[in-house]
């Protein structure tokens, strides 16, 4: 059951309380009789699941090594250049 928090707009008076989602609000303050008003406060949130980490929607290692090792070899798995061929020799004449 989730808990709830009011404070009385007579006293200040604040408290906690667990109510059903079916449950109805509190309006008379426990202490003084005043109107009550249900606070509202930040929530903790979980991520849990696929989609919600930075890991997720990176591409999936190649195989044969890290990614990082992948993307340095990947510009040194290339032949080397050979040299440039020497220009053909021109006939005498």
């Amino acid at each position: 059951m989730p808990t709830y928090s009011y404070r009385c707009t007579e006293c200040a008076t604040a408290f906690d309380i667990h109510q059903s989602f079916t449950d109805d609000s509190l309006t008379e303050c426990p202490s003084c009789g005043g109107r009550l008003r249900k606070l509202f406060s930040a929530v903790g949130v979980t991520f849990s699941g696929s989609g919600f980490y930075r890991n997720d929607s990176r591409p999936a290692p190649k195989e044969g090594g890290s990614s990082s090792a992948s993307s340095d070899s990947s510009s040194s798995s290339a032949p080397p250049a050979s040299p440039a061929p020497a220009p053909a020799a021109t006939p005498a004449g």
